[in-house]
This record gives C-alpha cells, structure tokens and sequence, in this order.
C-alpha cells in the first residue's frame, strides 16, 4: 500500500504501492515560441493552443518564450504551427 500520496500507478492501478502522483494518460510537451513579450501575448497564444483538442492545460511565459501544454495523447506539430500563427506569433520548435 502506498504510505505517502498516490494509490495509483502509472500503469492505472490503485493502492499497489508507489509514492509518487502520475496523471495516467497525459503527455506534457514544451515548446519555444518567438515574439511572446506580455500577459496578453501569453493569453493569446495559450487561448489558441488550448482550442486544440485533447489539450488540458497551456502555460506561456513571455519571459523565456517557452508554452508548455499537457494533452491527453501527443499532439500534432502542425496543429499547434497553425494555433500559434493563428495568435500572431511563430512557433520555433519543440524544447
């Protein structure tokens, strides 16, 4: 039995042990984004990439120009390329 946090394994099952809490299912990746310099560049570009489906959550930071984004399975790269030009920014990769 797991004696400090998650009862849940990354391969889904409970109360088999394990200390740390995974989020079965989720993929996170960050990506480098040019052009990003305040609050309402990081809300545009995360609103866009949050439109994507099986997107959960978008975190932009103007200040390093990194998005990461965590989804249900791994996006595609040109879906999000056109989510970023669609805010008016250019997407420069993967991190």
């Amino acid at each position: 039995m797991a004696e400090n946090g998650s009862c849940c394994t990354p391969e889904g099952s409970c109360h088999t042990g394990g200390g740390t809490a995974v989020q079965v299912g989720t993929v996170t990746t960050t990506y480098k984004v040019t052009g990003m310099t305040c609050g309402h560049c990081e809300g545009a570009v995360s609103s866009e990439i949050g439109e994507i489906a099986g997107v959960s959550s978008v975190q932009a930071v103007a200040a390093t120009g990194l998005v990461t984004v965590t989804s249900g399975a791994p996006l595609d790269e040109a879906a999000v390329r056109a989510a970023v030009d669609e805010a008016g920014y250019e997407l420069a990769g993967q991190v």
